[in-house]
């Protein structure tokens, strides 16, 4: 597909691969329709210094210095370390066990996890989760500067770990370098998974009407002002040095009623189970964290209203309505080490109203990725993958800090990849690898300043397909929510309006707009 083709090559030819445009300099190049297939996988929590670090030709860790990434406390003067990484960097079961006392006087800069001389926990091991939600990822930030992440997280020092990766060590490193990788790449939202997978779908964030009047009215947030920071608690610890920061109520609601950190759907499979008595299909309404049904506009419906053929593939989302239909959910999914770990909070469509259980368009799209992506692979195989396909590795293969390590997902997904590139398809598949949000993890890349929700914390990105430049790493300003305007150019469809409101918040602030993943891409545009 990148092969360079005359402008007079016969249009026979050129209609056996795709749609083309003449380019000024006589060579032509695919127009953006030959391509027929876009796949999203979308993995968990890292930033992109955490694992793309020290990848050739990126903006990486190769020129940040000890002075250049240390952190300041919480009253704005230099720690004189790195706070312990609070109940131990790794979990008990886990090797090498990594305990709080051994962290202890960490120097104040980034740090390799993985340093033999140092705690040589590698990415086959699982650290300790870390605080990722909406208010606290602003604080970390702190206008762009990066430097109260260890302040303000609950994991102390591990915010400023990384691993040495290269492409022995990381098979999507080795993808990578083969293709597209973009380190330029903004998670959609500040703060966590639940919100960033809707800003994936919708560019939008949830909202909870009359919360103030609702169950869930103990989980609006206080905040201060400035609405960025969280009102801190009367025995919060003054230095980071003392103890993680304690606020006055860290709630998953914005004073305003949006849905800002995670909140379960009203549908099953939910983290939350039906009410007794109540109808099987839903989650109990009368527990805090059930939100109501939401209704905005999502890409969903925009490709249904062009008639493109588009699926959300939940892997292991069969296992965890079996487990709901049989009353043992909480054996099979939630934030818990079992296997496969399903997260209901991974699986933004099912927040909707139009996709509710029993409607033809969830039987159409929300389809069961299958134990280990199985059914999701099977259909790679088989050539049935629709026009706009959404793949979420379940939890043990999504590389979450906490319940999961780097490693096996990272080989899954490379799997899938491999399966993609055989697949009857691939010739016309444009496939985008990322990562929700940051984990908690620090980034040394200020983003840009957007609208009140994101951008937030700079995450990896690869873009896969035999349309992607090759061995090249793409300097572009984009967001998650470059995917779904790659999408809307691509079929021709109406900006949804948290892409507009994006832009013009970004223009405002001095800055440009998001860019679409074709500048990844040899194709006209």
């Amino acid at each position: 597909m990148n092969k360079k083709l005359i402008c007079a090559t016969p249009i026979a030819i050129a209609a056996a691969i795709g749609l083309y445009a003449c380019g000024g300099n006589g060579v032509s190049q695919p127009d953006i329709k030959a391509v027929q297939n876009v796949v999203v996988i979308y993995a968990e929590n890292r930033s992109f210094d955490n694992l793309y670090g020290q990848f050739p030709g990126a903006n990486g860790l190769q020129g940040v210095t000890a002075a250049s990434s240390q952190q300041l406390d919480r009253d704005g003067s230099v720690l004189a370390t790195l706070p312990q990484v609070w109940n131990g960097l790794t979990q008990t079961g886990v090797t090498p066990v990594v305990t709080q006392a051994m962290t202890a006087n960490l120097p104040n800069s980034a740090f390799a996890i993985d340093d033999p001389n140092g705690f040589n926990t590698p990415v086959t091991s699982a650290t300790r989760d870390l605080v990722h939600r909406f208010y606290e990822n602003q604080m970390q930030i702190n206008g762009g500067k990066n430097d109260r992440f260890a302040a303000w997280s609950d994991a102390g020092g591990l915010v400023m770990g990384h691993y040495t990766m290269n492409a022995d060590k990381l098979p999507l490193w080795k993808i990578a370098q083969q293709y597209t990788l973009a380190d330029n790449f903004f998670m959609g939202a500040f703060g966590g998974s639940f919100l960033n997978h809707q800003w994936l779908i919708c560019a939008c964030t949830p909202v909870y009407p009359n919360a103030d009047k609702s169950p869930a009215a103990g989980s609006i947030s206080k905040v201060e002002a400035d609405g960025v920071t969280l009102t801190l608690a009367g025995n919060n610890p003054a230095s980071a040095l003392n103890g993680p920061p304690k606020f006055a109520n860290a709630g998953n609601l914005t004073p305003d009623f949006y849905a800002v950190n995670t909140m379960q759907p009203a549908y099953q499979p939910s983290g939350n189970k039906a009410a007794s008595g109540g109808d099987a299909n839903l989650a109990d309404p009368t527990v805090a964290t059930t939100l109501p049904p939401q209704t905005q506009q999502n890409i969903g419906d925009l490709l249904n209203n062009a008639g493109v053929s588009w699926a959300w593939y939940g892997g292991a989302w069969g296992a965890a309505l079996s487990a709901t239909q049989a009353g043992t959910s909480g054996v099979v999914y939630g934030a818990n080490l079992s296997t496969p770990n399903f997260q209901p909070h991974h699986q933004p469509f099912n927040y909707f109203a139009d996709l509710a259980p029993g409607t033809a368009n969830r039987t159409t799209h929300l389809l069961d990725g299958g134990t280990n992506g199985a059914s999701f692979i099977a259909d790679i195989d088989a050539g049935k993958l629709a026009q706009v396909t959404f793949y979420k590795p379940q939890g043990n293969l999504n590389e979450h800090p906490g319940y999961t390590d780097v490693a096996s997902g990272d080989q899954h997904i490379a799997d899938v990849i491999s399966h993609l590139q055989k697949s009857p398809q691939w010739k016309t598949m444009v496939v985008v690898v990322t990562y929700d949000e940051n984990g908690g993890f620090w980034d040394h890349v200020a983003p840009p300043k957007g609208d009140r929700w994101g951008p937030g914390t700079r995450i990896p990105a690869i873009i896969i397909s035999p349309f992607a430049k090759q061995g090249f790493v793409d300097h572009t300003q984009y967001d998650t929510t470059s995917i779904l305007r790659f999408i809307t150019k691509r079929f021709a469809l109406p900006a949804l309006p948290g892409l507009t409101a994006r832009d013009n918040a970004l223009m405002a602030n001095g800055g440009k707009p998001m860019g679409d993943l074709t500048n990844a891409l040899n194709i006209a545009h």
